[in-house]
């Protein structure tokens, strides 16, 4: 009797855990990779994500490796999105004051 009940219960729980995980690390990122091109193309902005950091962290004089650049992109996509746009911003601002 007990296997009747626990098997459906073990299988729902499979299924809810790895939906779960394919919507937290495939599709939530996937939205938010989405929205900041959005938002980028919104303002006119033809540089990518990637470009944007390289480049900022350039502007400061810090030199930053690919992998690095891959994690900050991560994370500010999906945890600080206006994070880009004010490093647009302060790249645009260095480029002015060099001219």
């Amino acid at each position: 009797m007990a296997p009747i009940i626990i098997i459906p219960i073990i299988i729902v729980a499979i299924v809810g855990l790895s939906g779960y995980l394919v919507y937290r690390f495939l599709i939530y990122d996937l939205y938010c990779k989405r929205s900041v091109n959005q938002s980028l193309q919104k303002y006119n902005i033809e540089k990518t994500p990637s470009q944007i950091i390289k480049e900022y962290y350039e502007n400061k004089g810090e030199k930053i490796t690919p992998k690095e650049i891959q994690n900050l992109e991560k994370n500010y996509r999906q945890n600080e999105p206006e994070q880009f746009l004010a490093m647009y911003d302060a790249i645009r601002d260095a480029q002015k004051s060099k001219e």
